[in-house]
């Protein structure tokens, strides 16, 4: 059971809008997703002690699990939410989002986190140059075919086909994360955080799925955390290649949203690069 007060429930479904049994702009799907990362099955019977919505099953993960295992579901999803708010040109609830944050901090043992010297804002407008492809840890065969689709995410851009350009960008990040994650296996399968088999062995790297290689890439320091966290976002917004799921979210991408994704894969391509400072 979490030592969760009643106020820091309070803020942290203001955040995460829970009022309405949503929980941010999760459908089932990438709900179920995200907890399973952690090892959760939040639609299993276990969590629907109030009911079946998000927000219910949410509360009954609060009052059934341990301070850790909340506090590093919390703090991936306020990731998400600062993520959605940047990419999608929303207002961050900056006090609620400390407070919440402080929360979390406090589930997990550690200080409370001090506001960053570098904000959200100063990433999302920093200059990232796209570095040589061919400096990339990628295989030289899938060299061209990554130039390609840059070269399209572009012509996507200037043609006002901003959905194609998220899509095109959350391809390009995982070949290349995946093209690590291959030339460096060793470093790779022995991340805390790389996805296990239930008998405890590392899946295939084919198997992994892009949060996953994400996550691992931050760990062993391959992406910086700023990029880890604006990765997330892209990765969101690109599994609305299903259009249900884009249904369900009433998702609809603009010139700012994509801009922003574009700016992400650039810092990204940087930080496997090896050249961001």
């Amino acid at each position: 059971m979490s030592t969760l007060t009643d106020i820091e429930k309070r803020y942290l479904e203001k955040l995460l809008g829970m009022q309405s049994g949503y929980v941010l702009d999760y459908s089932d799907a990438t709900y179920g997703e995200f907890f399973g990362r952690h090892g959760v099955d939040i639609h299993g019977d276990k969590y629907q002690t109030y009911g079946t919505s998000k927000a219910k099953k949410m509360r009954a993960f609060w009052e059934q699990e341990p301070d850790a295992l909340v506090g590093q579901v919390l703090d991936e999803m306020l990731a998400s939410y600062e993520a959605d708010c940047d990419l999608n040109g929303h207002t961050v609830d900056a006090p609620v989002l400390e407070k919440t944050r402080n929360t979390v901090s406090r589930l997990l043992g550690k200080p409370a986190e001090q506001k960053a010297a570098r904000s959200e804002d100063d990433f999302l407008h920093r200059e990232f140059t796209i570095p040589n492809i061919q400096n990339l840890p990628i295989e030289a065969q899938s060299v061209p075919i990554i130039e390609s689709r840059l070269s399209e995410a572009r012509t996507a851009m200037k043609a006002g086909a901003y959905l194609s350009v998220i899509f095109l960008c959350g391809s390009v990040l995982e070949a290349v994360l995946l093209g690590s994650a291959q030339k460096e296996p060793a470093l790779f399968n022995q991340a805390s955080s790389s996805p296990k088999n239930k008998d405890g062995s590392v899946k295939r790297f084919y198997e992994w799925n892009l949060a996953q290689l994400i996550d691992v890439a931050c760990e062993v320091s391959i992406l910086k955390p700023d990029v880890k966290k604006f990765s997330h976002g892209l990765r969101d917004f690109r599994n609305y290649i299903h259009p249900y799921e884009q249904m369900v979210s009433g998702f609809s991408p603009d010139q700012h949203t994509a801009t922003v994704c574009f700016q992400v894969l650039k810092a990204a391509l940087a930080s496997v690069a090896g050249e961001r400072k």
